[in-house]
């Protein structure tokens, strides 16, 4: 989990210069896609994440989410549960789309980007957060399409500022432990933009 990963973040003394929200906006929108066309036969199904099935997250993703909005709000990491178990099988897209609602009216809001954002590690801006949880939510939406043979398209907007910082966010030495993450998985050099984010955080494409 990247925001479980102390160095699994772009260094707040340098935050990116642009504004990051449109790769956030853009892979919410995506993650909302992809929960929905997930069918009950594939609940259990183990996703690439480990010990994570289907059905688990789901209920992290919709969690995932509501922290974002909370956090942005300058609320507390440990207010919202690490799975959304209070959402039932099957109800994880509309449970998303509510979220959203939540998530839009706090970050839309330009002055969100300097607010500190308290993670466990210590408190990021806003800029670095967004980076941070686009990351997040762009490898969970990899796994969960992996599991249930969905083929996004990557809009590059999605994954310009996850690959922009995965090489300072998480060094290929060490992983495990306290960095949760595989071993780098070495990818084509004309491999599409995915296939590189996601084999960098130890996922096989």
């Amino acid at each position: 989990m990247t925001e479980n990963a102390n160095s699994a973040s772009p260094t707040s003394s340098s935050p990116d210069a642009t504004d990051p929200r449109g790769g956030l906006f853009k892979a919410v929108e995506l993650v909302g896609r992809t929960l929905a066309a997930v069918r009950p036969d594939q609940y259990d199904t183990t996703t690439p994440c480990p010990d994570y099935s289907v059905r688990d997250m789901g209920n992290h993703l919709v969690s995932v989410l509501r922290r974002i909005a909370v956090l942005g709000a300058g609320g507390s990491f440990m207010s919202v549960p690490h799975f959304a178990d209070d959402v039932a099988d099957g109800a994880w897209a509309a449970a998303w789309a509510q979220a959203t609602k939540e998530f839009d009216a706090v970050w839309s809001d330009p002055a969100v980007l300097g607010r500190q954002i308290g993670l466990p590690w210590g408190p990021v801006p806003g800029v670095v957060g967004a980076v941070i949880y686009t990351n997040e939510l762009v490898l969970h939406t990899w796994d969960l399409a992996k599991a249930t043979s969905q083929s996004p398209e990557w809009d590059p907007e999605v994954l310009a500022a996850p690959l922009a910082h995965m090489h300072r966010a998480v060094p290929a030495e060490p992983r495990g432990g306290q960095v949760p993450f595989g071993p780098v998985v070495d990818v084509r050099e004309d491999a599409p933009d995915i296939d590189k984010l996601v084999g960098w955080y130890g996922r096989r494409p």
